[in-house]
C-alpha cells in the first residue's frame, strides 16, 4: 500500500511540475500561432457534430421529462427555464467535456504515447527543441480557449432541442417557453458554465498530455495509457464539477458584484 502511495504522489508532483512549466512557457514563450490554430481546428471544428447531438438530445430529454414532470402540477411553464438553467449550469459544461475527453484526449494521448515509445520525443530534445513548448502548449492554449466555445454551443443546441420538443411535440406555447428566461436566467449562470468549461478544458488537455509524455512499455503501453487518461478524466472533471460548484455558490454574491462592476 505505502509504496503505491508513494509513487501516487510522485506522479502527482510531476503532473503539477509539467502543468507550471506549460503555462509558464505559454505565457513567456508562447508557441507559433499556426501549431495553436492547427489545435484549435483539431479540438474545436471537428468536434461540433459529437458536440450538437449531445446538446440537441440531452435538450429534448429534458424537455420531455420536465413537461411530462410538471404538467400535472400546473408548472408546465417552467419547461423552457430548467432545461435552460440545466444546459448552461451543468449538462452543458459537463456532458462538453466528457464528449471532447473521449474524441480529443484520447487521441491526444495515443499520439504523444506512441512518440515517447518511439523516441521521437527524446530526438526532439537533442536537437535542441522543447517537446512541452512544441507539443503541449499549443493543445494547452487551442484546449482552454475552444472548451467555452463548445460549451456555448452545445448549450444552444440543447436549448433548441428542448424549443422543439416542448413547442413542437407537446403543443407548448413559444412564448410561454421563452419568455421567462430573460428574467431568471442571469450573467452568474452564463459565468458559471464559462468557467467551469475553462477548467474541464485546463484538466482535459494537461492529464492527455501527461500521460502520453510519460507512456513506457511499447504499443501495449500506449493503449494501457490511453485508457487511464481518458478514466482520470472523466473522474477528475466530476469530482471538479462538484468543488467547482460549491465554490461558485459561496461566492455568488462576490462574482455577481465583479461582474455588475465590468460588465
Amino acid at each position: 500500500m505505502l509504496p503505491w502511495i508513494l509513487r501516487s504522489l510522485e506522479a502527482l508532483g510531476a503532473y503539477v511540475a509539467m502543468t507550471m512549466q506549460v503555462i509558464w512557457l505559454a505565457f513567456r514563450h508562447p508557441p507559433h500561432w499556426r501549431l495553436i490554430r492547427d489545435q484549435m481546428y483539431e479540438i474545436g471544428v471537428l468536434s461540433l457534430p459529437v458536440v450538437a447531438i449531445t446538446g440537441f438530445s440531452t435538450g429534448m430529454v429534458l424537455a420531455a421529462q420536465s413537461f411530462f414532470q410538471l404538467s400535472d402540477k400546473g408548472l408546465a411553464s417552467a419547461t423552457g427555464l430548467m432545461v435552460t438553467k440545466a444546459m448552461m449550469v451543468e449538462l452543458g459544461p459537463v456532458l462538453t467535456a466528457f464528449m471532447v475527453t473521449g474524441r480529443v484526449g484520447a487521441a491526444m494521448c495515443a499520439e504523444l504515447g506512441t512518440m515517447r515509445v518511439t523516441e521521437q520525443i527524446d530526438a526532439m530534445r537533442s536537437m535542441a527543441v522543447n517537446p512541452l513548448q512544441y507539443l503541449v502548449a499549443p493543445r494547452f492554449i487551442a484546449g482552454t480557449i475552444v472548451l467555452p466555445l463548445l460549451t456555448v454551443f452545445s448549450c444552444v443546441m440543447g436549448i433548441a432541442g428542448g424549443f422543439i420538443i416542448a413547442v413542437e411535440y407537446y403543443n407548448m406555447s413559444a412564448n410561454s417557453f421563452l419568455d421567462p428566461l430573460p428574467l431568471h436566467i442571469t450573467t452568474f449562470d452564463f459565468a458559471s458554465g464559462i468557467i467551469k468549461a475553462f477548467i474541464f478544458g485546463i484538466v482535459i488537455i494537461t492529464i492527455s498530455c501527461y500521460r502520453g509524455m510519460t507512456t513506457t512499455g511499447g504499443a501495449a503501453g500506449v493503449g494501457r495509457s490511453t485508457t487511464n487518461s481518458v478514466v482520470i478524466c472523466y473522474s477528475v472533471i466530476l469530482i471538479s464539477n462538484f468543488l467547482i460548484t460549491i465554490g461558485l455558490n459561496n461566492s455568488h454574491e462576490f462574482i455577481n458584484k465583479f461582474l455588475d462592476y465590468w460588465f
